[in-house]
């Protein structure tokens, strides 16, 4: 992955990003297995080679470090025990290794800092002990937890065969002739075997999940039957409680039924004495009657006389007023509906006729309208023509111009505008004299693309380049004399150079199609690089046809930095869209200028031919408007007074309707006044017969006065009575609230409630010998409805889990297949690629039934030698097979670093040099992860890079108690990466 950074002086570097987390930086050994002190090696972050005869160290180096990461002692095949690893005679043994901890992805960067030391001391008996500590050298753990807490975070596999490979692992599984144990390999070194013990492991949890379900089920039944005997007893108990209850009940009603009794008897002694009070009244009231009915058969004929004059009068004053209420009627029904309903006739008919004219006018307006809309549109139409006819007539000039000068292609404006740039150079203006039009300094290599180049460039080919912003202040101003404010060219402002920008590391190289750069002799480097800083030229290719372009850009292996494509047509292609161009000729790098000018000419002769249809449209529409509005006028012009004329004498018929309504109106008002003149009379018997009605009241105030007083009196004797049967009450209430607290409205006598409070104590004391103690019988029931019901959720919860692990597992079943198929493609594409470095031709079969993997290679040339399995090769063939099986692995796999123990043994010289070309293009394409190479060969033959770091261990010196070592960093460029 590269980037671009502008340094002071305008140019661009290239720098490659490393690995930042989880690789070695350092690792030292001492009192290890049979060395007394190696190291510390520091390692660089790409390729590491460690080199050296056997006995200097190299696989104790690989050995401390699985150690050191957790490892157990069997993984690394040395030893059964980690005391193994203690040297004779020590009581312990220490490893110290360094990891990179930068970046984004650090891990607790505010804690450990940029690097994490990792010290372990392994003791004679075999324990070890672990220091995490920072950069700085501060401890912050000496927890294995926090260790491998550490590794998941930088996704370090220290079992896995592909992140440290052993010469023992790699003899048991690459060097084995069993296809088991190649297949093995692969699922070790792909995690699918942890994925697969994962599952079982889960499966196996599942089952034991269920047996626990069918456990509980039959436990769920027991306890069942326990909790519905509890239940039993527990509601027999209930009706216990129920008849105590209602025992308690009767005996508060026996209290207030004592007290109803009392309230009874003192109720009848007073009824009799009321009855009594009541016989009396009555006779003191009918004696007052009799009087009152002797003095009003005194006034009976008076009020007689007065009744039969009210009802005269009320007679006449009915009959005047329904004489005149039908006289009325019959004038008001005879003559109004019909005039009525003449004049409604009338005006309807006239309305109509009106809604109908009116009607037949918006008719007519509204084409009259549409035709002045049309014509309207028509003379915009004809107007746009001629202002795009006089913009072509510019464009032809200008193409015409452009014979002895390519300047005016780019607009008329733009030969002056160059000239004023050169006086104003001249007169010491400008710092450095601006670049442009940008698509004036350029030049295609083929004709057919010239259409693409302008689509990918747009505004760009009218741009100018400054140096700096003063000159572009000055640009602006020169500019203004020639543009519009909106219609100026772009002025792009960079450091200009005399060299063109290095784009080797980020541009498209396509076998077949070239970039925009590569189509483009650019003799300026500035406007080479505006180019590049503001389209980025070197990553568009240009594909003359469309369907290969989409093929070329929508396909998953698309050319490598390719972030778009123009196709001949100027259409644009991106990886999932595609843009079809609007621009449709060539009109700045175009080298016939001749065809041009015919083709503008063509097209001046249409549009020509196009104004003169709209004018003719357009006479004919005005004509037709003018005969419109005159015959329409006119027609309707005369309804219009005829319509007018009819109106004028419905009003007359109006008028008169509402002489008669006016006339029949006072006629009405007539009999009312006589309507009055009645109701006066009536009104003044009513106030004759007034005096007789007062004294009619009267009579009746002084009786009932009589009757309020006597009730006045008798309610005073009541009250005395009510006192004293009160206070009796009162204490007979007192004793029936000790009992029971809340006054109860009882309905049965004592006698009967004293009978059966008898039998409900009988049956409470027959009940309570039956079952025993309540408290027991409670409690014994709320414990086994307690554990009945803790059971059955753990039962329902299990089965929802074991549901629900069902649908997860057979979801992460399909997906591990997925994933085991694609990584099984996967491997056999690289293995293929890796094998193709040497001319050869393998096949890798997998059979995911039987776990079985085999390898077949086809080492010779052409038909010379057939397909076999690996067991028939040369030593150095099979080796180099071997690599190319590891190197495949190192395409799928993923961690920050991989160790690779004397990867060339049995290796000729032709097989180790192209096994070591692939493993180093292989690193510097991974330059994120870190590579350690273990070897007995010299490597003076490796080319010099400043990605490669060779460790040189010198041979063992048996008088001295540390080995020596060389660190060798080659610092220059490697060519073939």
């Amino acid at each position: 992955m590269s980037k671009r950074k502008s340094s002071n002086s305008g140019m661009y570097v290239c720098f490659q990003v490393t690995g930042e987390v989880g690789i070695i930086e350092s690792i030292s050994l001492k009192n290890f297995m049979c060395h007394s002190l190696l190291g510390p090696f520091k390692f660089g972050p790409n390729v590491n080679f460690v080199v050296g005869n056997n006995g200097s160290g190299k696989s104790a180096v690989l050995t401390a470090l699985i150690v050191a990461l957790g490892g157990k002692a069997n993984t690394t095949n040395r030893g059964s025990s980690l005391k193994v690893f203690v040297k004779e005679g020590e009581s312990s043994a220490d490893v110290s290794i360094t990891l990179r901890n930068r970046g984004h992805d650090a891990y607790k960067p505010e804690v450990f800092g940029q690097s994490i030391n990792i010290d372990l001391r392994i003791s004679s008996e075999g324990t070890r002990t672990y220091k995490l500590k920072s950069k700085t050298g501060h401890l912050v753990s000496s927890k294995k937890e926090e260790l491998i807490s550490i590794l998941d975070h930088f996704n370090i596999q220290v079992d896995n065969p592909v992140s440290i490979l052993t010469q023992e692992m790699s003899k048991h599984f690459l060097h084995s002739k069993k296809e088991g144990d190649k297949y093995k390999f692969f699922m070790k070194a792909t995690q699918l075997d942890q994925m697969k013990e994962d599952y079982s492991y889960i499966m196996k949890t599942k089952s034991m999940t269920q047996n626990t379900v069918e456990k509980h089920r039959e436990t769920l039944q027991e306890l069942k039957r326990k909790y519905q005997e509890k239940e039993e007893r527990y509601k027999n108990l209930a009706s216990l409680d129920e008849m105590q209850h209602k025992l308690d009940e009767l005996k508060n009603q026996m209290a207030w039924a004592l007290v109803r009794n009392h309230r009874q008897h003192n109720m009848i002694s007073d009824c009799m004495g009321k009855v009594q009070e009541a016989n009396r009244i009555f006779r003191q009231l009918q004696d007052q009657l009799e009087g009152v009915t002797d003095r009003m058969q005194q006034l009976q004929p008076q009020c007689a006389e007065l009744k039969s004059r009210v009802q005269a009068r009320n007679r006449d004053l009915k009959a005047a007023e329904v004489h005149n209420h039908i006289k009325e009627k019959r004038s008001i029904s005879l003559v109004v509906p019909k005039c009525w309903v003449s004049l409604n006739l009338k005006c309807t008919t006239k309305m109509s006729l009106f809604l109908i004219l009116i009607s037949s006018i918006d008719r007519s307006h509204f084409a009259y309208l549409v035709i002045l809309l049309f014509s309207s549109f028509c003379s915009r139409e004809k107007q746009d023509l001629q202002r795009a006819m006089e913009s072509k007539r510019r464009n032809l000039a200008a193409m015409e111009n452009s014979r002895n000068d390519q300047l005016c292609r780019f607009g008329e404006h733009m030969p002056p505008l160059l000239r004023a740039i050169d006086e104003a150079d001249r007169r010491g203006q400008f710092k450095k004299k601006p670049v442009g039009p940008l698509g004036f300094c350029i030049r295609l290599r083929d004709p057919e693309l010239g259409l693409a180049v302008e689509c990918c460039l747009k505004s760009l080919m009218l741009a100018f380049c400054c140096d700096n912003h003063a000159d572009e202040r000055e640009l602006q101003r020169i500019m203004s004399r020639y543009f519009q404010q909106g219609r100026r060219p772009q002025i792009i402002v960079s450091r200009f150079t005399n060299t063109v920008y290095d784009v080797r590391s980020r541009a498209v190289y396509h076998p077949e199609y070239p970039t925009v750069l590569q189509s483009l002799d650019i003799e300026n480097p500035v406007v080479a690089n505006c180019l590049i800083d503001m389209r980025g030229i070197e990553t568009i290719l240009l594909i003359k046809n469309a369907k290969d372009a989409r093929r070329a850009m929508q396909s998953v292996n698309r050319p490598r930095n390719c972030m778009e494509a123009f196709t001949r047509e100027g259409d644009q292609v991106y990886y999932n869209r595609y843009y079809s161009s609007e621009q449709d000729r060539v009109r700045y790098l175009s080298k016939d200028i001749e065809e041009e000018i015919r083709f503008e000419n063509i097209k001046s002769i249409f549009e020509m031919g196009f104004i003169s249809v709209h004018d003719s449209h357009i006479k004919k529409i005005n004509v037709l408007v003018d005969f419109c509005v005159s015959l329409c006028l006119c027609v309707q012009e005369e309804e219009l007074q005829e319509l007018c004329s009819r109106i004028n004498v419905c009003r007359e018929e109006f008028e008169a309707a509402r002489d008669k309504v006016l006339t029949h109106k006072k006629e009405y008002e007539e009999a009312d006044q006589l309507c009055r003149q009645q109701r006066e009379a009536f009104n003044s018997i009513a106030e004759e017969a007034e005096p007789i009605k007062l004294a009619r009241s009267e009579l009746h105030k002084k009786h009932y006065e009589e009757n309020r007083k006597a009730h006045v009196d008798m309610i005073e004797t009541l009250k005395t009575n009510l006192n004293v049967k009160d206070q009796e009450l009162q204490a007979s209430i007192a004793k029936a609230s000790e009992i029971c607290p809340e006054r109860l409205d009882v309905r049965r006598t004592a006698k009967s409630l004293d009978s059966e409070i008898s039998r409900l104590r009988h049956k409470i004391n027959t009940q309570q010998d039956q079952h025993g103690h309540r408290d027991i019988i409670v409690r014994q029931y709320h414990e086994a409805k307690e554990n009945f019901s803790n059971i059955a959720r753990q039962v329902k919860g299990l089965e929802a889990f074991i549901r629900q692990l069902t649908d997860i597992m057979n979801t992460r079943h399909n997906v591990y297949t997925k994933m085991r198929m694609y990584l099984s493609v996967r491997c056999k594409y690289y293995f293929n690629l890796m094998l193709s470095q040497r001319g050869y031709i393998g096949k890798m079969t997998f059979d995911h039934k039987n776990d079985t993997l085999s390898i077949s290679v086809l080492p010779g040339e052409g038909g010379k030698a057939n397909l076999s399995d690996m067991r028939s090769l040369s030593g150095g063939e099979r080796s180099f097979s071997t690599v190319c099986f590891v190197l495949s692995l190192w395409g799928i796999a993923e961690g920050p670093f991989c160790a690779l123990d004397e990867f060339d043994v049995y290796m000729d010289m032709v097989n180790r040099r192209i096994s070591m070309d692939m493993m180093l293009k292989i690193a510097a394409s991974q330059r994120y992860r870190q590579f350690i190479f273990l070897t007995p060969q010299s490597m003076s033959s490796l080319p010099v890079n400043s990605l490669i770091r060779i460790l040189r261990l010198k041979d063992p010196d048996r008088s001295q108690s540390a080995l020596p070592f060389v660190t060798m960093a080659l610092i220059q460029s490697y060519d073939k990466l």
